[in-house]
């Protein structure tokens, strides 16, 4: 997967520009999943800096950041049940899957559909013929995990 990222910012006298126009290359993981990073930041609210994020280690989350990923999940994905320490926003933008949530329920999911994930145990299974294409932006909790836990 390659994703055409164009990133905005502001030149030395403060006029708007294009500051980074570029394909991003998928990173294979598990069978069946690949992931692209789009941007990140380290801390919420975000700092404006001339740093580009791809070129960070980042796991599932930042602690007290955000992270935005496209992934794509093709059919029979291996399984991967977890949970995320943020509030994940999923927008399906290609394809169809099922979120499973921990005690087995599920939920079919298609393009144009959204996804609000608050730190649930889950996975995702693509039961289809066609990958599923899915944009994430993640929010880091306060205090990085859940009330309750």
């Amino acid at each position: 997967m390659k994703i055409r990222r164009v990133v905005t910012g502001h030149d030395k006298s403060g006029k708007a520009v294009v500051k980074w126009d570029s394909e991003i290359e998928s990173i294979s993981g598990r069978l069946g999943f690949s992931r692209a990073e789009m941007w990140a930041t380290r801390k919420l609210p975000p700092i404006l800096t001339d740093e580009d994020p791809t070129t960070w280690e980042t796991g599932t989350t930042i602690a007290n950041g955000s992270v935005l990923r496209i992934i794509k999940f093709d059919p029979g994905v291996a399984a991967r049940r977890h949970v995320t320490e943020s509030i994940d926003y999923a927008i399906i933008l290609s394809g169809e899957i099922d979120m499973e949530l921990e005690e087995g329920e599920e939920v079919h999911l298609k393009a144009g559909d959204v996804l609000i994930q608050r730190a649930t145990i889950h996975n995702w299974i693509n039961r289809s013929k066609a990958p599923c294409v899915i944009a994430f932006t993640l929010l880091a909790l306060e205090g990085g995990k859940p009330t309750g836990w």
